[in-house]
């Protein structure tokens, strides 16, 4: 029997974005309550106006990482990044999304260092 092989993924990347909102006394807080909404239509927005049709931008329920929110991840990769501004989304979309690289600020897992 011979092994399964993957297709080839839909999209290069695949991001997505939490917009979960709950209640405003919610000692959690929310993605949504931090700005994360225009900030994904902005990215989305950008991510056509390059015409980037092999990068997917998606609104996400909870990401279950509100400590760092708002927080978005990017697939095939699994970076997860917290931001706050239009320009931090800029940053991401320039080096993450168009160049492969990575915005290690904004990261929330930071990568471990070579010793």
């Amino acid at each position: 029997m011979s092994p399964t092989v993957d297709p080839p993924p839909y999209f290069r990347l695949h991001v997505f974005i939490c917009t979960n909102r709950r209640p405003d006394d919610n000692p959690r807080g929310s993605c949504a309550q931090r700005g994360s909404e225009p900030l994904r239509e902005h990215l989305k927005d950008a991510q056509k106006r390059l015409g980037l049709k092999d990068v997917r931008v998606n609104s996400a329920g909870c990401l279950d990482r509100c400590g760092a929110g708002p927080v978005m991840v990017i697939y095939p990769e699994g970076i997860w990044y917290g931001f706050s501004t239009v320009a931090d989304i800029d940053e991401i979309l320039d080096t993450h999304i168009v160049k492969g690289g990575r915005v290690e600020r904004l990261m929330v897992d930071k990568p471990a260092k070579a010793e």
